[in-house]
């Protein structure tokens, strides 16, 4: 998690929502990345996202089912979509998301029975140090 916080302030050095998110198998990251929507202008630029194909495509398999995905701020619904559809079968996460977050928040995409894949989700991993990084970034966006 310390590696994503890492990530989440590059993201926030850029102007980009502060999340960063890492992907590791056996002990190793395979897979990381941090929001780059507005750098990129891509809406599917998220820190998951990205860090999922990178993580796929060390791998060479859609698969990611003996890995872990550990991110700054708790998966939006299309992140949680990627997840499942990865079949990732543990998240980590730091912050909860209020507004958009689809692992407890706002909805749980990824403990519905109805999928064929659940993930298993630890939460509030290093809580304090991503959700003031968040914090810090909107506050600063409304000064402006």
């Amino acid at each position: 998690m310390r590696h994503a916080l890492g990530l989440a302030r590059r993201a926030k050095a850029r102007g980009e929502v502060p999340v960063g998110c890492v992907i590791v198998r056996a002990g190793q990251i395979i897979g990381a990345g941090y929001n780059l929507r507005n750098t990129g202008g891509n809406t599917l630029y998220h820190a998951e996202i990205l860090a999922i194909n990178r993580a796929c495509r060390r791998l060479g398999d859609w698969r990611l089912d003996d890995c872990t995905i550990y991110v700054t701020l708790e998966p939006c619904p299309m992140c949680a979509g990627a997840i499942l559809q990865a079949r990732l079968p543990r998240l980590v996460f730091g912050a909860k998301n209020p507004k958009a977050g689809a692992a407890g928040s706002l909805l749980n995409l990824l403990d519905d029975g109805r999928f064929n894949h659940k993930v298993s989700i630890v939460e509030g991993v290093l809580q304090e140090e991503c959700s003031a990084l968040v914090k810090e970034f909107f506050a600063s966006l409304r000064k402006a």
